[in-house]
């Protein structure tokens, strides 16, 4: 698990690719260390990989044909950089939200523009992670933890600080680019069991007071507070 909050920007070295998958090789003197032990997981640009190879302040990994698909990793050439996070410790702080680095999908970028100290991003997204994406709540995007400042049908917008821009990869994307998104995986959950995913609500075989046939319903939430 990661909490969305970059520890450097790492830089390509290499990317070959295979006939379905690509090797990927990472340098960085921040998150590549004496204790880095092959199958530990770093996420790069969001995306959570396994370490196959290490060699000094290098790290390689297969990403696979379902990940180039979903993500921009495939975009990635020598010289790229890329944002890097360690997955969390037992005892680490949770200073962003809860990061898979399971990526949902690809969004592009509509618009940039500043605002006092801040820049503005407007990132146009699917459809149907839309609906899981609200105003105030959290977004990673290219594995960055940020709060979504507006959300409609179309996209979303989200604001960096003069710190973010300084130590990660958004400030390098320009508009049409294309950037990792996952959203929140509690609005995921919350979904799935209201059966707003496409499936049926999820219950409990009727052991459960939440709705009819035990499932959590919209109208239960309202009536307990939520």
């Amino acid at each position: 698990m990661f909490t969305g909050i970059v520890e450097d920007l790492g830089t390509v070295m290499s990317l070959v690719k295979g006939g379905d998958f690509a090797r990927l090789t990472v340098a960085s003197d921040v998150v590549v260390t004496d204790r880095t032990v092959l199958g530990e997981s770093i996420a790069v640009n969001g995306v959570c990989l396994t370490v196959t190879g290490v060699d000094g302040s290098e790290f390689t990994a297969d990403v696979m044909h379902e990940t180039l698909r979903r993500s921009s990793l495939g975009t990635l050439h020598r010289g790229s950089h890329v944002d890097l996070e360690r997955a969390m410790s037992a005892d680490g702080r949770f200073s962003g939200h809860i990061v898979s680095g399971h990526i949902d999908g690809t969004g592009e970028i509509a618009s940039i523009k500043r605002d006092g100290i801040a820049i503005e991003y407007t990132i146009r997204a699917p459809r149907d992670l839309m609906r899981f994406i609200a105003e105030k709540g959290s977004i990673a995007v290219e594995g960055i933890s940020l709060t979504v400042t507006f959300a409609d049908d179309q996209g979303f917008g989200v604001s960096i600080i003069p710190h973010t821009a300084e130590h990660t990869v958004l400030p390098e994307r320009r508009v049409g680019d294309r950037v990792n998104l996952e959203i929140d995986p509690i609005a995921r959950y919350v979904a799935r069991l209201m059966g707003m995913d496409g499936g049926h609500p999820v219950g409990d075989g009727g052991h459960s007071a939440a709705g009819a046939g035990g499932s959590l319903t919209r109208n239960f939430l309202l009536e307990h507070g939520f």
